[in-house]
């Protein structure tokens, strides 16, 4: 016999803790289930412990540089791994146990730990549990994709999740994959002292972004001695005496690179494929990513999503996904704070619009950081004065672009921005500026 509850939640992410919070304080009965750690893959193997890695190669950086602000060091700039590795394990595992320990006490909330599986569309078995309820919010997130390249199954390769584990510092990384995963590895390894060669089957870097994006970052990466491998259509894999020879199937460069370790940074997998869901009848796309409407029915995966949950299930708030802005950060230095619309997507939609752009070293903060790589741009539609999107590749990046973001939530005109007063000196303060200084959109 099943026991009931008004809530299943599987899986301990960004979203489920939250969710579980909510609803248990609404007074429903709720169980959510984690098979391994809690807190997901943000906390675990994702955003907390890789920026805590980035700010140890950003200390790194800064010392490496240390002459050129008037600070002298004597010696060799030296990174101890297993310092670095034992700091990011603090932090992530604060997180980790702060989760478990606040589910735990939670009123009206059972904690189960193990793999969950749907055994029917209302009911679910952890381990020798069987649970039931009629509403199941699944929060599984995913894991790193292992691409079937030739010689991949006689190597030993890392991927975000095992490079966790690693507390020395390899001779020579070869990473596969040019996207953002790969770009933060590459660079903090870098950094860190380790040889570094990315390769990439796209002509250029990061392809989803704008060309000028792709460029000003190869840039960046090549000049702290990061080797880029690209259009390589065909990698492949096989044992050498000093560690793996990867094939390179590029239109320059030698077609072979001699590695000690290889990192495998070519996208991700969801974590669907092991729960059942044929018993359920629910619905996946040919990636395996459980389908959902607008209002996020049939699941939730981050923290907004479970607010767009939460929000119309318990206070009758009509939230949907349409309603958000596409926003996101890549985490290299200096980071990429992206919002809404690409220039190449504005051309593509075919309306008229207006283009404002600045270089970094026309930015007081940055100049006084010593920090002048990348550029900032936006993109406003010429009719409804409504900004379509924006690019911030520099110092801040990643915080001033909100600024940007909000008067995008809040539909409000450019003007609206432009004729804010921002505090000096910062970044922020040169996107009204820039917005004062827009220029027609070129065809």
């Amino acid at each position: 016999m099943a026991k009931a509850y008004d809530a299943i939640i599987i899986g301990t992410g960004q979203a489920g803790p939250f969710l579980a919070s909510r609803l248990a304080a609404a007074g429903m009965k709720v169980a959510i289930a984690e098979r391994k750690f809690f807190g997901g893959t943000c906390v675990n193997t994702g955003c907390i412990p890789t920026k805590a890695m980035v700010a140890s190669a950003y200390a790194a950086r800064v010392a490496q540089r240390a002459r050129e602000y008037g600070v002298m060091i004597e010696g060799d700039v030296r990174v101890d791994m297993k310092k670095m590795k034992a700091r990011k394990d603090a932090i992530s595992g604060k997180s980790r146990t702060g989760i478990e320990t606040w589910l735990k006490g939670t009123e009206n909330c059972t904690v189960y730990q193990g793999h969950a599986r749907f055994e029917s569309a209302r009911e679910v078995r952890v381990g020798d549990e069987l649970i039931s309820s009629e509403r199941i919010f699944i929060n599984v997130g995913g894991r790193a994709a292992i691409p079937s390249m030739p010689g991949i199954d006689q190597i030993a390769y890392l991927t975000n999740s095992s490079m966790m584990e690693v507390d020395f510092l390899p001779d020579h990384l070869v990473i596969i994959g040019g996207s953002y995963i790969g770009l933060e590895f590459g660079q903090m390894f870098r950094r860190f002292g380790s040889k570094v060669t990315m390769v990439e089957m796209m002509p250029r870097l990061i392809a989803r972004e704008d060309e000028d994006v792709s460029i000003a970052i190869r840039q960046i990466l090549e000049q702290e001695g990061i080797e880029l491998r690209l259009n390589a259509k065909c990698v492949g894999f096989t044992k050498h005496p000093k560690g793996i020879s990867v094939r390179v199937d590029c239109t320059d460069g030698s077609p072979e690179v001699v590695s000690s370790h290889v990192l495998l940074a070519v996208g991700r997998h969801p974590n669907t494929d092991d729960l059942g869901l044929d018993k359920a009848a629910v619905k996946t796309d040919e990636r395996g990513y459980i389908l959902v409407d607008d209002q996020l029915r049939t699941t939730h995966t981050a923290y907004n999503d479970f607010e767009i949950v939460a929000a119309n299930l318990l206070d009758h708030d009509q939230r949907r996904v349409s309603d958000r802005i596409l926003a996101y950060a890549l985490y290299i230095d200096p980071p990429l704070g992206r919002a809404g619309m690409t220039e190449a997507e504005v051309r593509k939609s075919g309306r008229r619009a207006l283009k404002g752009e600045r270089p970094m070293t026309r930015v007081g903060r940055a100049v006084e950081k010593g920090e002048t790589q990348g550029f900032m741009k936006i993109l406003v539609d010429a009719e409804t004065e409504q900004i379509l999107g924006a690019s911030i590749l520099g110092t801040g990046g990643d915080e001033a672009i909100h600024s940007i973001l909000d008067v995008m939530y809040a539909k409000a005109p450019y003007t609206t921005l432009q004729r804010a007063m921002h505090i000096h000196p910062t970044v922020s303060e040169l996107v009204p500026t820039m917005l004062g200084e827009l220029r027609a959109l070129s065809t």
